[in-house]
């Protein structure tokens, strides 16, 4: 047992997110020994293993999670699969009394064996084991993908044990550089001038600068989403009403640096062949089902390859009809006050000036990059939108906002009733002020789209079926209902230990009336 944990250390792993049950009691003796190492406690198991996700995005260290067995082992799949696309170095340990206990259907047990599928190898341990049958940590921290170790504990550990000496290691190196810059650096020099946009996804805070200088020196139009902490940074250099003029007036070359972007242009250029694409990127995913340029790494190192980058500016002319299509936005949010576009950007204003900004689902990270404020950098803002989903959105920002001092998060109600659980690790957190706002718009059912068959549409919205209220009042909660801007003072006035709920009721004429307008 100690080798295992103090191969954990040397990797740089400082945390663990430890689920009770039979199964890991063992285990979780071991680690309540160790003071080098920060326990973290949750009964359910899809939370812990968001939360661990949330931990892994705010420090970039690797996170162990402690899942036992049995079908609750299995709740952590949409986190490991969220961890790959990501790729955060998401550890999972499941525990086992015996082996083939699975296979045997024995109470408690089920095939642990590639359990995760291609998102995270299984290594089966026994342990007592050598520290060289142990997986090598620290190369499994710096290539940053999940992992999962079926754990079989054939001792008995004797409380006590002296782990008075270890240090926690620091943090893995970045993944390795992969791919050649030739191409790209060619069409930077020599053909940019044809047309280029620059797509910037989620970026982590490391990569910011670089990207940053890339921008500015090239002087491209930019669509800066809100996850890569530049969107206010670029603002002069920003393509608004981006989706349609894209689509309708196809740059020649496309490059995308940081994550997968969520516009839908982005979609578009699967049937864009004439477009060419290339990525810089630290996940080393392309995003596309088609042919593109992918260089895999961190954005500094490939910034200096590159070399000198021209001034290239915007030979499209896409700025100047952009801000046209920004004039248009802004009259439309004081014609219709009350809109979901307006509510996400009177919320911006407020939370804007927060450590930790969290969005939590397709329609609140979508609203967010279209109308929310520019004017005031948020720097550190994360999503979990890797797969398309809004899952464990609420575990995930908790876990990020561990050392704010004032934490916000912007979700939308049927994401925020799949992660209720979440609360419950506020008592294991630093006092600050954290605030949870949720868009109800019962399910999309408010903004769907009009004249669809009843049948249908009970296929495709789902109202929510508690009030905010009470799961404000189950959480333990402020609770503040949201219709207008003069509503959003009560930000203001928030204790700096406030733990409250935001119940967003945007009006749904004027949210139709907004969109059919634009």
């Amino acid at each position: 047992m100690k080798n295992l944990i103090t191969s954990c250390i040397g990797a740089g792993i400082a945390e663990w997110v430890c689920c009770p049950g039979k199964h890991n009691t063992t285990l979780a003796a071991a680690l309540a020994d160790c003071p080098a190492i920060h326990r973290w406690s949750q009964s359910d198991e899809r939370t812990a293993a968001y939360f661990a996700l949330g931990r892994i995005q705010a420090t970039g260290r690797p996170v162990v999670v402690v899942a036992g067995h049995g079908a609750s082992a299995a709740a952590v799949t949409p986190a490991v699969v969220e961890a790959y696309y990501q790729r955060r170095p998401l550890i999972i340990i499941t525990t086992a009394e015996r082996e083939n206990a699975g296979g045997a259907g024995a109470d408690g047990h089920i095939e642990a064996e590639g359990l995760f599928g291609m998102y995270a190898p299984t290594m089966e341990l026994t342990l007592p084991c050598a520290v060289s049958s142990l997986p090598d940590f620290p190369a499994i921290a710096t290539e940053g993908f999940p992992l999962h170790i079926n754990l079989r504990i054939q001792e008995t550990y004797s409380p006590g044990a002296d782990y008075g000496h270890l240090r926690i290691a620091p943090p893995p190196a970045a993944p390795r550089f992969r791919g050649s810059v030739a191409e790209l650096a060619q069409m930077l020099r020599f053909r940019s001038v044809e047309g280029l946009v620059l797509l910037i996804g989620g970026l982590e805070p490391a990569e910011q600068e670089p990207a940053l200088w890339l921008a500015r020196t090239l002087r491209v139009p930019v669509v800066a989403e809100a996850a890569s902490g530049l969107r206010e940074e670029l603002a002069a250099y920003m393509l608004h009403g981006a989706d349609s003029l894209l689509l309708k007036n196809p740059p020649r070359y496309v490059l995308r640096i940081g994550d997968i972007p969520t516009c839908d242009f982005w979609y578009a250029l699967e049937d864009m062949p004439q477009t060419e694409v290339f990525s810089i990127t630290r996940t080393g995913f392309s995003g596309l089902c088609r042919h593109s340029f992918v260089i895999e790494g961190e954005p500094e190192q490939i910034m200096k390859a590159l070399g000198d980058v021209p001034h290239t500016g915007d030979t499209d002319n896409l700025l100047n009809r952009g801000r046209r299509y920004s004039g248009k936005v802004e009259e439309l949010l004081l014609a219709y006050p009350e809109s979901e576009a307006a509510m996400v950007r009177y919320f911006s204003n407020h939370a804007c000036i927060a450590d930790v900004l969290s969005l939590g689902s397709a329609t609140t990270i979508r609203l967010w990059n279209r109308y929310a404020q520019t004017h005031i950098p948020t720097v550190y803002l994360r999503t979990n939108s890797s797969t398309g989903g809004a899952d464990g959105t609420v575990s995930a920002f908790l876990a990020n906002s561990t050392d704010a001092q004032y934490a916000c998060c912007l979700t939308g109600d049927l994401s925020l009733l799949r992660d209720c659980a979440a609360a419950s690790m506020i008592p294991q957190l630093p006092v600050c002020k954290r605030v949870v706002a949720v868009l109800n718009n019962d399910g999309a059912g408010k903004a769907d789209t009009p004249g669809l068959k009843e049948e249908h549409r009970r296929l495709l919205v789902q109202p929510p079926v508690f009030d905010m209220k009470e799961l404000a009042a189950l959480w333990g909660a402020e609770y503040y209902t949201i219709h207008c801007e003069a509503d959003f003072e009560v930000l203001d006035s928030l204790d700096d230990n406030a733990f409250a709920l935001l119940d967003i009721i945007p009006d749904a004429n004027q949210t139709r009336a907004f969109n059919a307008s634009l």
